[in-house]
């Protein structure tokens, strides 16, 4: 009885995840996502010899909020000076991510504009221009008539370079998607050329 014991509190304190915690638990099947939806959010990724990260800050105000950050590092490799923008506010703990290659930056967060607890959450997909940090593209994605939240929007760039994805979770409908089911993932193709609109597919 003491050896089982001592295995549990040693397995406590290790990690949680390792013996099979609410980590492992959530991890999504094998297979079953694109990179978009089944990795763990990026926050940094390099541009034309430079590294741009995403973070957030919580001020303590009255309502509380979140600054959300775009930083670009300085660097020997990079033409450009440092920079951090506060590209967004959130009322409510935003889910960030950022992904990056010679074309552009593109980030994906999920946030909720307004200090109204009834206000919707939505991700908002954006492309930088590497160079002036400004935004070359902005599409958002919401739940059909703002009834319900798009709770998570993980970016990613394909391998072919130019095909954008952004998997989550979301609790209502999306503009045309195909499937059904609270997790989905958008597809962007040709997103640092093209302004076509993704794709949906839910399950």
């Amino acid at each position: 009885m003491s050896f089982v014991k001592r295995a549990v509190w040693l397995c406590a304190a290790v990690s949680l995840s390792a013996c099979g915690g609410p980590e492992e638990a959530s991890r999504a099947p094998s297979g079953s996502e694109s990179l978009g939806a089944q990795s763990s959010a990026l926050l940094t990724g390099t541009s034309n010899g430079c590294t741009f990260s995403i973070d957030k800050f919580n001020v303590p105000l009255s309502p509380p909020y979140y600054n959300i950050y775009l930083r670009r590092s300085a660097s020997g490799t990079c033409a450009y000076p440092a920079s951090g923008p506060v590209i967004e506010v959130s009322y409510t703990n935003p889910p960030i991510s950022l992904a990056a290659n010679n074309l552009g930056v593109v980030t994906g967060y999920s946030y909720r504009g307004s200090p109204s607890p009834s206000g919707n959450i939505q991700c908002r997909v954006r492309h930088y221009d590497p160079a002036t940090m400004t935004v070359v593209r902005e599409h958002d994605i919401v739940v059909l008539y703002g009834a319900g939240n798009v709770e998570s929007c993980n970016v990613a760039i394909s391998s072919d370079g130019t095909t954008v994805t952004v998997g989550g979770t979301k609790t209502g409908p999306l503009q045309g998607e195909t499937g059904s089911g609270t997790r989905y993932v958008a597809t962007f193709p040709n997103f640092f050329t093209s302004t076509t609109p993704p794709t949906y597919t839910a399950y």
